[in-house]
């Protein structure tokens, strides 16, 4: 059983990528992090006095304290934080623990640099349907949640990602975009080393659904209709992206949770012999 205020790498494991999941802060000191430089999917690395010093920024949310091994660092920054108003943990064994477990994590050199308010930014083509929406939902669930998505017109992408420090996806040329038979989606798994047996599922319908490939995924078909649905309910990208949200943060807890389930219709009066 977790120890005071600590909360086990198992049950950090199931918040990951939820939409009400936990803030992570990594607050190794420098030494720990260059021996083995990767994150905690969706964590934001500070060091423990600016962790401290910003402890007002976390009120009313719930964070995870993660050092190398869960002991006086992460204890004391979560202290403060829970002074400051966070309902604040620490993982039990800490970075250690996770990596032993094997857990998917980050290397740090994969991704993109901050803005001055310690934000990811991103730009792409406006209009989104489907590539466009699943990856900044993958970028805000287990990257950065914090992200930021620039729509712009397609000609405009790459110049303004060069006057803006913005990180371009989802056009030609760029890093993370369409590589062989694999989309936008697949480049960023592998890049960011977050293949699991979920987001892989999800992967297969992403990419069946953005490259017109229905037999690679029976579900493939479904969110092409609905992702195409939706690209007519809404009149601007960004209230798009937050409805595509709902949309992916279900089909990810069906690919991690529900997929043996199945459902019939089934009707009887009340009274009567179930």
């Amino acid at each position: 059983m977790p120890g005071f205020a600590c909360i086990s790498v198992e049950k950090l494991a199931r918040l990951v990528g939820l939409p009400h999941g936990p803030a992570i802060l990594d607050v190794r000191v420098p030494e720990d992090f260059a021996r083995d430089p990767r994150l905690l999917p969706g964590s934001r690395r500070l060091g423990h006095a600016e962790a401290v010093d910003g402890a007002a920024h976390f009120a009313g949310r719930s964070v995870v304290v993660v050092c190398e091994r869960g002991a006086k660092l992460s204890h004391g920054v979560a202290a403060w934080l829970r002074h400051g108003g966070a309902d604040a943990v620490v993982l039990e064994g800490g970075f250690r623990a996770w990596a032993d477990a094997s857990l998917p994590m980050i290397p740090d050199a994969a991704l993109p640099p901050r803005d001055a308010a310690g934000r990811t930014v991103w730009v792409t083509r406006a209009r989104p349907k489907i590539d466009r929406i699943a990856c900044p939902w993958l970028i805000r669930r287990f990257v950065d949640p914090d992200a930021v998505f620039l729509f712009v017109a397609p000609g405009e992408v790459e110049a303004v990602a060069e006057r803006f420090g913005a990180t371009p996806f989802d056009v030609e040329g760029v890093r993370f975009t369409h590589r062989g038979a694999g989309c936008s989606f697949d480049a960023l798994l592998q890049d960011f080393e977050l293949s699991t047996p979920p987001l892989d599922r999800v992967a297969a319908i992403v990419r069946g659904a953005d490259t017109d490939r229905p037999d690679l995924a029976p579900e493939a078909a479904g969110l092409l209709a609905l992702s195409l649905g939706l690209s007519r309910m809404h009149a601007t990208d960004l209230a798009q992206l937050d409805a595509g949200m709902v949309l992916y943060d279900a089909l990810y807890r069906w690919a991690r949770d529900a997929t043996g389930e199945t459902h019939d219709w089934v009707s009887r009066r009340p009274g009567t012999a179930s």
